[in-house]
């Protein structure tokens, strides 16, 4: 499965925010759970109906979201 497929947007689900595919956890609360410290087989085990590759997921939807940047287009 690719990668970006791993994570859904669904404005139903969580306010649009992006989450890993068939749950309620959100990249944000990923990418939080890291950065306070929480190591991988911690994030599993408070929700054990993800797995690692749901967490690479999230972390590289993350990061590619961060590249993002946005131009002015002249109009007219």
């Amino acid at each position: 499965m690719d990668t970006l497929e791993r994570i859904a947007l669904d404005p139903a689900v969580m306010g649009g925010r992006p989450c890993i595919r068939g749950t309620r956890v959100t990249v944000g609360t990923i990418v939080g759970l890291f950065a306070t410290g929480h190591e991988r087989k911690e994030i599993i085990e408070l929700y054990p109906y993800i797995s690692s590759d749901d967490i690479s997921a999230a972390l590289s939807y993350a990061a590619w979201r961060l590249e993002e940047h946005e131009v002015d287009v002249a109009v007219g």
